[in-house]
């Protein structure tokens, strides 16, 4: 299956903008994207990505084994929105380096366990995850369908300047 994931410049550098800003005591800063979802020729989806919904400070548990610790609180505020609004929700995060980002064993083992609970409020969604570098991205999403997240195949920056991050499945 194909998933192509495609946002505006302006939210991306908004995401940007949020994670980079220092929190108290995590590392990192999370947040998540809300979109649209479209299907084409029953082969693949299209995620069109609106609004990014940043993590409240007081939503961050102090942990000091992974670089930011969401607590229950931002989760449950990403699902009601979900919910309200029956959008696709994407989880992101970065990795402060160029070049092309890969999950680390931590971050698989997290999203697998909270992302598949998205489709309790929008079950007909699919759900994701997004990670950035400082020049790229890559991603995973959860389809109703399938029972294991398929790689991102293609992300579209829509503005200027535009890119296109293309990964093969």
């Amino acid at each position: 299956m194909n998933v192509i994931v495609k946002m505006p410049r302006k939210l991306l550098d908004d995401v940007h903008q949020d994670l980079s800003r220092p929190h108290s005591f995590t590392l990192e800063r999370v947040g998540f994207l809300s979109g649209r979802v479209g299907q084409w020729d029953g082969e693949g989806l299209v995620v069109l990505l609106h609004a990014y919904h940043l993590v409240a400070d007081e939503d961050y548990e102090e942990n000091n084994t992974v670089g930011a610790m969401m607590a229950s609180s931002a989760i449950r505020k990403a699902m009601q929105f979900a919910y309200r609004n029956q959008v696709a929700m994407f989880h992101v995060h970065r990795h402060d380096h160029r070049g092309r980002p890969m999950f680390s064993r931590v971050d698989l083992q997290e999203n697998a366990k909270f992302i598949p609970d998205f489709w309790h409020v929008c079950s007909s969604h699919p759900h994701g995850a997004l990670l950035l570098s400082l020049d790229s991205m890559s991603g995973l999403c959860w389809c109703p369908s399938i029972a294991k997240p398929v790689p991102i195949t293609e992300v579209v920056i829509v503005g200027a300047p535009m890119e296109v991050f293309t990964h093969g499945q």
